[in-house]
């Protein structure tokens, strides 16, 4: 029953929060080139999905390592679509790179549509990397940020497998820093398919920026690696607080 009424709500919510978004792209277009308002009412409507369960917590670490006035390119671990929805608690304004099924998905779809998110098809390695990189650069260019998931799909096991290279050569290409943040707890919310879990923490730490100058005197691999291995000692970290 609480599933039910919790779904019903947030049909509501979307319903609404869709309609103001369409509204507010059309008549800010001209002028708001990162669609800030449109990203804004993104976040009331996770605010809501987050904050109606009193036992879902959302727990940001290293909140002071983001600058709101820069544009970064956001590598983060990918475990299931919670974490897109997850993460507008963090005070900037960006763009998902994310495959185009995500695009079918209802209201969901069309919220990130609205934003401008990069879609990309992942059957074509070419085409989807030049787009990344033609549409990431417009979008650092504007001051919005572009967040990516190295890894390129969700984690089965919950650890953090091989990187791509996609984000670093975005970077690198932008001269914008790389911004490395670690999710834990985001597949937590969910027992089953149509069951919410409703005792549940989602933990966003967000590591120290690799400022741009940094990102270009590294070679990409090495820089890959770095990152790499920082975001997994940082699950870790996560994972042994939390059974301590």
């Amino acid at each position: 029953m609480l599933t039910l009424i919790y779904a019903l709500i947030l049909f509501v919510a979307c319903t609404l929060l869709y309609v103001i978004s369409f509204v507010a792209l059309v008549v800010c277009y001209p002028f708001d080139r990162k669609r800030r308002v449109v990203h804004t009412i993104s976040k009331w409507l996770t605010d809501i999905v987050f904050g109606l369960p009193p036992m879902w917590h959302r727990r940001v670490i290293g909140a002071d390592n983001v600058d709101p006035d820069k544009a970064y390119v956001i590598v983060l671990n990918h475990n299931s679509m919670v974490d897109i929805i997850c993460f507008y608690c963090v005070p900037l304004v960006f763009k998902w790179v994310s495959k185009r099924e995500v695009y079918k998905i209802p209201y969901i779809g069309r919220f990130l549509l609205m934003h401008g998110d990069i879609i990309i098809n992942r059957s074509s390695a070419s085409e989807a990397m030049g787009k990344v990189m033609n549409e990431g650069k417009m979008w650092i260019d504007r001051g919005a940020s572009v967040c990516i998931f190295p890894e390129g799909t969700r984690s089965k096991d919950g650890e953090i497998h091989r990187f791509k290279a996609g984000a670093f050569l975005l970077a690198k290409k932008t001269g914008a820093p790389i911004l490395p943040v670690v999710l834990d707890g985001t597949k937590g919310v969910m027992r089953g398919k149509l069951r919410f879990n409703w005792r549940n923490t989602i933990t966003i730490s967000i590591l120290p920026a690799i400022d741009a100058d940094k990102v270009a005197a590294t070679d990409t691999k090495e820089l890959m690696a770095t990152v790499h291995d920082d975001m997994v000692a940082e699950l870790a970290r996560i994972r042994g607080e939390k059974n301590e």
